[in-house]
C-alpha cells in the first residue's frame, strides 16, 4: 500500500478543542489479536503507517489501534494540539482496512500506558493484545511508570527504527527485555503467548519523525 505524506493540521477543517471523544473502544470480539500503538501522533506520518504495516504482517494481527494519547507524561503538552485535531489528522493519513483511530484514553481518563493495558485486560476478555513501539520509544522505555508491569500484561513487539537500533537493545529496558527476547522467526506466536515476552522486528524503515517535521512547520 503506497504510503502518504504527512498531513499538515492547517490543512484540516477546524475542530472545536472541546468536541468529544470516541464513545467506545473499536471493534473487538474473543480470539482476535489487536496491537496497540501509542502516541500523541504530532503529527502522524508515513513512519507510523509503515511500522502498523510491519506490525499487522509479521505478528499476524487481525487489526491495530492506533491510541491518540491527550499528552505524553515525560513531555511538555503545553503546545500539543487538540486531542480531536490528532485523531481527525490520523484518520485521514491511515486510510487502511486494519488500522482502527480511538482516543478512549480522554473517556477513561488514563495518563500512563500501564493504566491504559491494565484496563483492556479487564475490559476485552480473551483479547490477545501486543504492545507495538518503534525502537526510539523502547530507548527510554525505563521512564515509563511501572514500565515492567506492562512487560507482564501484555507482549511487546519493537519496529526497528533509523539510528536507534543498537541504542535500543542496549537501553536499561532493552537488556531487561533481552532474557524474554523471541527471534523474529516466532513472530507470529507472539500474541497469546505468554508474557514477559519481546521481539525486536526488522524490516523496512522510514525516516520520517514527528519531531523533524514540527521543526519544519508541518505539525502546526
Amino acid at each position: 500500500m503506497p504510503l502518504r505524506p504527512a498531513l499538515r493540521f492547517a490543512d484540516l477543517p477546524r475542530l472545536h478543542a472541546g468536541a468529544p471523544m470516541p464513545a467506545h473502544l473499536p471493534p473487538h470480539a474473543p480470539g482476535m489479536r489487536i496491537g496497540l500503538f501509542g502516541g500523541t501522533f504530532n503529527p502522524p506520518h508515513e513512519g507510523h503507517v509503515l511500522v502498523s504495516e510491519i506490525a499487522l504482517k509479521q505478528l499476524r494481527l487481525d487489526c491495530i489501534w492506533w491510541i491518540v494519547t491527550p499528552g505524553n507524561p515525560l513531555k511538555e503538552n503545553s503546545g500539543l494540539p487538540p486531542q480531536a485535531l490528532r485523531i481527525e489528522a490520523a484518520r485521514r493519513l491511515a486510510d487502511h482496512p486494519s488500522i482502527d483511530i480511538t482516543g478512549f484514553e480522554a473517556e477513561i481518563g488514563t495518563r500512563f500506558t500501564y493504566d491504559t493495558v491494565e484496563y483492556l485486560a479487564r475490559r476485552c476478555k480473551h483479547v490477545d493484545f501486543v504492545w507495538v513501539m518503534g525502537a526510539d520509544n523502547l530507548s527510554q522505555f525505563h521512564r515509563w511508570q511501572r514500565w515492567r508491569d506492562i512487560a507482564r500484561l501484555t507482549p511487546i513487539a519493537v519496529i526497528d527504527r533509523p539510528g536507534s537500533t543498537l541504542k535500543a537493545v542496549n537501553s536499561r529496558a532493552g537488556q531487561f527485555l533481552a532474557r524474554y527476547r523471541h527471534s523474529e522467526n516466532q513472530a507470529s506466536l507472539l500474541a497469546g503467548g505468554p508474557t514477559p515476552a519481546f521481539i525486536f522486528l526488522h524490516s523496512k524503515r522510514s525516516e520520517a519523525s514527528s519531531t523533524e517535521l514540527r521543526s519544519r512547520g508541518a505539525g502546526l
